[in-house]
């Protein structure tokens, strides 16, 4: 009896064992058996929401069930993304975060979730570049000239930023950090204001999203100096990039990337992954998405992940260089 009560445990064991990979199979081969969510951090018809819904979309139709887009704005994204950290993680519900899912970890003291540790990458589904652009009446053309006349004229030009820790903000903070400027801020609600006030002259200088400063820009109305990603894009194929212009190394991108709650079981990461890849290789798709000034994504969870800890790091350094604080 002694013996055969040590080996019932044993044998319980390696019959565990053995089913484990069964299981996980089965589950990778039902997956998905009801409808996916996707929390969209911000609220509805911004660029975020539009990709989610484009993207949500085709993905329902590849999985053969609904894909429900839930919008949760609030503090900066973090309530979104919170309630997304929280949520099982079983693959029903992910995230498609806003760029200060990178930014604040560094910004603020507190988070109620850990960035690096409470989500699952699965895949970079777009990024957009930013456009800076300048009054007609500043006599400069070029970024050389805009950086020769900051220098010239401490402390008189302007620029408008839609918020501390938005996109626009951190390209003008990472701009007058790299040249080494004295600019000053002026902070706006949105972006619609800033356009408007550079064009009648009040500010001198704005990172604007593509689509809200290019009909501006083909009207004459503002001036494009640079692009902030690294590359050109297809849509303003003459305009150069800010490294190419004089500032090496610049780069600043918004971006939009899905995640899983931490924790969910690879095979389902592994399967949104194809079939986000595929999505974002369909011709209409692409077509949607450079339409909106943006730029498909694509690649393996993996570099997404190693994406994220280099954004992480990079807006920690600027963060603390140029001593940002929340307001």
């Amino acid at each position: 009896m002694l013996g055969l009560n040590r080996i019932r445990p044993t044998l319980v064991l390696l019959t565990c064992l053995f089913f484990m990979p069964l299981q996980s199979a089965q589950a990778q081969g039902t997956y998905p058996q009801k409808p996916i969510k996707i929390i969209v951090p911000v609220a509805a018809g911004g660029g975020t929401d539009f990709v989610a819904r484009v993207v949500g979309q085709k993905l329902g139709e590849a999985l053969s069930t609904p894909v429900i887009i839930e919008n949760r704005p609030g503090g900066a994204g973090n309530v979104g993304v919170d309630a997304a950290a929280k949520a099982d993680p079983d693959g029903y519900t992910l995230v498609m975060p806003i760029t200060s899912f990178s930014v604040n970890p560094s910004l603020y003291a507190k988070l109620p979730f850990d960035t690096q540790k409470d989500f699952a990458p699965i895949a970079l589904v777009a990024s957009a570049p930013l456009l800076l652009v300048v009054n007609t009446q500043l006599p400069v053309k070029t970024l050389g000239d805009l950086i020769a006349l900051a220098k010239q004229k401490p402390g008189t030009l302007n620029y408008g930023t839609s918020g501390v820790g938005t996109t626009s903000h951190l390209a003008a903070e990472l701009f007058k950090y790299k040249a080494k400027l004295d600019i000053i801020n002026v902070p706006y609600k949105g972006g619609g204001p800033i356009v408007t006030d550079l064009i009648a002259g009040s500010i001198q200088i704005y990172f604007s999203t593509v689509p809200a400063a290019l009909p501006q820009t083909q009207a004459g109305k503002l001036r494009a100096i640079a692009i902030t990603s690294p590359q050109r894009i297809p849509s303003l194929s003459d305009i150069p990039t800010m490294s190419e212009a004089g500032l090496p190394g610049y780069d600043v991108v918004g971006w939009f990337g899905l995640f899983a709650p931490a924790k969910t079981p690879t095979p389902i990461i592994e399967r949104l992954n194809t079939e986000i890849v595929k999505i974002l290789q369909m011709p209409d798709v692409r077509e949607k998405i450079q339409a909106h000034g943006l730029l498909p994504g694509g690649g393996s969870a993996k570099e997404l992940g190693v994406f994220l800890n280099a954004e992480i790091k990079k807006w920690s350094e600027l963060i603390k260089a140029a001593n940002i604080t929340p307001q």
